[in-house]
């Protein structure tokens, strides 16, 4: 029989669906030999028999056996290898694709879910688009999971596609949970009328496996609880207790001066986290500390910095080198106190620490909150955003500093110019209530009070800062569905940082957001002289103006309540005189209290490394503590 006439028979039999006796015809085709046509019979027939891995291989050997290899038999044999669990093939052979057939949804379903399984983000978000408008249930799953990666960059239109899959899962309480993600971050305050009751009924009812889809950035920004933060887990490490008893095994060699290295993506000076702790880094005794910068910072934004990054610590980039390779990184430079800066905000890679990077691991300043899955050592923060009552909800023990756990950068900050009221077209006699946090941060129940703050002060404005169109008209028609006049309301658009500071003065009263409070921002008020009207918080990300606000002496600008946040709003309107004596009391206590004194700050985090290094030294597992306090300034520090 000739190869023609067996292909033919082969066919036939398959069509027939007797793929035992396909599998017979085509072993004899192999033997006399081997072309693409029989190679794909082949693929099929063993598709048909649910024989995957050897489908895989059939198909592969297809798109090989032409004269150039063929994408589409390729991509089927990519898509068997990953249903078969073979990832690791699967992502090898979608390398040999072309771009054009890696965005076919499909094989970016394949790639993107192993590349997320590996932990490796940074390079995921170029598959969002092509999977949010896929029209497979599955691939719009995991389009929305990347999206939620890259939360400063959600566009509108993935209100929509996030709306889409909602409806085709309306019970699911996760796509629900995953829709209000997006609706919050444009302020689409209608749907989380509607739907945010029924995830708090399903939280009362004790029904709490949703919260455990939730990433714990997006929780804390809507959940106050510290026990439904605890629960939110997504996108984080795998994490067990054997790597904190396998880390803290490891031999160390301690050194005469304390070895710290901090850890974080955002290390130029134009990042917020830079604005706070930069005069930090440079103050550090270096007779004492040994500092040493792991940074992951992207090189286009190391473009953008201007300072001279030595004077903060002995860089080391970490860009290139895998979780595994910067921790041992780490540990050859023996690092004492290895801090972190991310904590879960995006671009973390804080599975470092899971590899067992330093004997004592600390987080800071970063993420308001514990650090789930991470094996850390100790949470720095203050009494206020750390109060004892909340351990339970942290694997992390509480390193307290004694006045604030935020930093502040007096010396490169720059200092404020006030702009005139008529370049920001604001009248020079009206009463302006003002938002500076972002957009995401203004809660149902904030813009509720200000609706009500508005009511009760008659010709007052209110000054918003917002970056996208679609909050600023979903706000507006809260506003104006609410009763207030569209007249009152005013835009802040982003500009440039000293043009930034430069508004606040101009504003009467701050009005922070709950229950995810302002926190660089918050600090950025009152360095402009600018009082910040705070709610008493329930978690550390709501406690945050309250501990700034302490610190700087001012805390008669903290509420016990929301309602007393309307009514002290209210009395701050009616009564100028009162609000003008708070204004100058902060811009007194700037330069004396201890919020933006940052040599102080600096002294009592150093402190803290040294505790922590001392009970490690002793052999001593990590357990809460206080920092002391220096006695206090009796007169100004001086900021140049």
């Amino acid at each position: 029989m000739n190869i023609q006439v067996s292909y033919q028979k082969a066919s036939a039999s398959f069509k027939a669906r007797n793929y035992t006796q396909t599998l017979a015809i085509l072993n004899q085709l192999l033997d006399k030999g081997k072309d693409v046509r029989t190679y794909l019979l082949l693929a099929k027939t063993l598709t048909a028999l649910n024989l995957k891995n050897e489908a895989a291989r059939a198909y592969l050997l297809a798109s090989d056996a032409g004269n150039q290899p063929n994408p589409d038999y390729l991509a089927e044999s990519i898509k068997l290898h990953f249903d078969a669990g073979n990832k690791d093939e699967a992502l090898a052979l979608a390398s040999r694709l072309q771009l054009k057939d890696q965005m076919i949804p499909d094989i970016a379903y394949v790639i993107a879910s192993a590349l997320f399984e590996k932990g490796q983000l940074d390079i995921l978000k170029v598959f969002r688009e092509v999977l949010m408008k896929s029209p497979k249930l599955a691939h719009m799953q995991l389009g929305a999971r990347l999206t939620m990666l890259s939360w400063d960059v959600m566009e509108a239109s993935e209100i929509e596609t996030a709306r889409v899959l909602f409806s085709r899962l309306p019970n699911d309480n996760r796509i629900r949970l995953l829709y209000l993600t997006f609706c919050r971050e444009h302020n689409k305050f209608d749907v989380i009328e509607r739907h945010q009751p029924i995830l708090d009924k399903a939280i009362l009812a004790g029904e709490l496996d949703f919260v455990k889809a939730d990433t714990p950035f997006f929780n804390v920004n809507w959940s106050g609880e510290e026990r439904i933060n605890r629960l939110a887990r997504a996108n984080t490490p795998r994490f067990d207790t054997s790597m904190t008893e396998k880390r803290r095994s490891m031999p160390h060699a301690w050194g005469e001066k304390v070895r710290v290295g901090y850890l974080s993506s955002d290390l130029f000076d134009q990042h917020a986290t830079m604005k706070l702790v930069r005069r930090i880094m440079e103050l550090h005794d270096r007779d004492r500390f040994e500092v040493t910068l792991f940074c992951h910072t992207s090189p286009s934004l190391l473009r953008t910095n201007s300072a001279n990054r030595s004077d903060w610590g002995s860089v080391v980039s970490i860009v290139d080198m895998t979780n595994e390779q910067a921790a041992e990184e780490i540990r050859r430079r023996q690092i004492d106190v290895l801090v972190d800066l991310k904590g879960h905000t995006r671009g973390n890679r804080v599975a470092i620490l899971n590899e067992g990077a330093a004997p004592v691991q600390v987080t800071w300043l970063g993420f308001p909150g514990s650090v789930i899955n991470v094996d850390l050592d100790y949470a720095i923060g203050d009494p206020i955003v750390l109060p004892l009552s909340s351990a339970p909800h942290y694997l992390e023990k509480f390193c307290r500093l004694p006045e604030t756990y935020q930093p502040n950068d007096p010396y490169n900050r720059p200092l404020v110019q006030a702009s005139a009221r008529h370049t920001l077209g604001l009248p020079e006699d009206a009463f302006v209530f003002a938002s500076f946090n972002a957009s995401r941060k203004i809660s149902l129940d904030v813009i509720n009070a200000w609706v009500k703050i508005l009511k009760r002060t008659p010709g007052s404005l209110i000054s918003i800062f917002t970056k996208s169109p679609e909050s600023r008209s979903f706000i507006r028609r809260k506003m104006v569905d609410s009763g207030i006049s569209e007249r009152r309301l005013i835009f802040m658009l982003e500009v440039e940082f000293q043009l930034h500071l430069n508004r606040m003065p101009c504003m009467d009263l701050g009005l922070d957001t709950f229950p995810y409070n302002g926190h660089t921002t918050t600090s950025e008020q009152l360095w402009a002289g600018l009082p910040v009207l705070a709610v008493k918080g329930t978690n550390f990300a709501s406690r945050v103006s309250e501990s700034l606000l302490e610190a700087i002496g001012v805390p008669d600008l903290v509420a016990e309540t929301v309602e007393s946040y309307i009514d002290k709003a209210v009395y701050l309107f009616n009564n100028r005189e009162s609000l003008e004596d708070i204004r100058q009391r902060i811009v007194q206590n700037r330069f004396i209290n201890p919020l933006f004194d940052a040599e102080r700050f600096c002294r009592h985090i150093e402190t803290a490394y040294e505790m922590m290094v001392d009970r490690a030294k002793s052999g001593l597992e990590p357990a809460h503590f206080d920092v002391p306090p220096l006695p206090p300034r009796t007169e100004r520090f001086l900021i140049r």
